[in-house]
């Protein structure tokens, strides 16, 4: 399994220049703890991901200090150089990935490192809740078939 399997391809995103207002009301709106944060590429290559913005970024960088959130922007609290992996990732590989960078979300990129989607800790519980059900169905199946095939009365 792939992070382009898995990923979610409705991202939400945001420019830097924004103001951490209009942040805000994305989050809400979309209903969402974390957008993207793009630039256009040149030559019509797709988003860019330029960083990533937190709902808790914005809690720890304005909240907690009391800052003045109509003057910052979406550049001033974002996180730059953000964890990115590629669609054909493995699923084994994120993980890893996403444990030592210690987040629960992480953009895809394409092979011209433009963005594909975000894949989080809750789409890969969602594969393994379906994975799951699977297993738990073929050792129903091959009980039953079991017993159809072998009855307890001779």
């Amino acid at each position: 399994m792939h992070a382009g399997h898995l990923c979610s391809r409705e991202v939400v995103t945001i420019g830097p220049d924004e103001t951490l207002i209009q942040a805000a009301h994305l989050m809400r709106q979309h209903h969402v703890g974390l957008l993207v944060v793009g630039q256009e590429a040149k030559r019509n290559d797709g988003l860019r991901v330029a960083g990533v913005l937190t709902d808790r970024d914005i809690v720890t960088a304005v909240v907690a200090r009391e800052a003045d959130i109509r003057s910052l922007r979406v550049s001033d609290v974002m996180t730059r150089n953000p964890l990115l992996v590629a669609e054909s990732s493995s699923l084994d590989s994120v993980l890893y990935q996403m444990r030592e960078a210690g987040v629960r979300r992480v953009p895809v990129v394409g092979f011209r490192n433009e963005l594909i989607g975000i894949l989080s800790l809750d789409d890969v519980l969602d594969e393994m809740a379906r994975m799951l059900v699977d297993v738990a169905g073929a050792i129903r199946k091959g009980r039953r078939l079991e017993h159809t095939a072998r009855p307890d009365n001779p």
